[in-house]
């Protein structure tokens, strides 16, 4: 979940594909360089020469049915990007990223989340 206000009031905005193809362009862009700006710290100082995989562990806030590809997809197409732009990696593309896992990883009423781990491949 993102919000795009500093007021505790302000809408927020859950990363999924249903949401994430509704949204007007502009709010699509605001949502990724906010989810940039928040993992930036934590990703800016690593630097992958060999290629890698992605692995994404969904910790959901309820436990009902879900579609852990719908929160999956969206968070991996922001977190490639900021893996490309920040340097991490050279590209967010197939010679570079080698294949994701998505895990459903429980749930965390208390901090729900999408936690990922790179794996470097040797």
């Amino acid at each position: 979940m993102l919000n795009l206000s500093k007021s505790p009031k302000a809408k927020n905005y859950w990363l999924n594909l249903n949401n994430f193809r509704n949204w007007h362009y502009q709010i699509s862009n605001k949502l990724k360089v906010k989810f940039k700006n928040e993992i930036k710290d934590k990703i800016c100082h690593l630097k992958f020469e060999k290629k890698i995989a992605l692995e994404f562990i969904i910790y959901y806030k309820f436990n009902r049915k879900a579609d852990r590809s719908n929160v999956c997809s969206i968070v991996e197409k922001f977190f490639c990007d900021a893996l490309s732009e920040f340097g991490v990696i050279p590209d967010d593309n197939d010679k570079h990223i080698l294949y994701t896992i998505y895990k459903t990883g429980g749930v965390d009423k208390i901090n729900p989340r999408c936690d990922i781990n790179i794996i470097e491949i040797e």
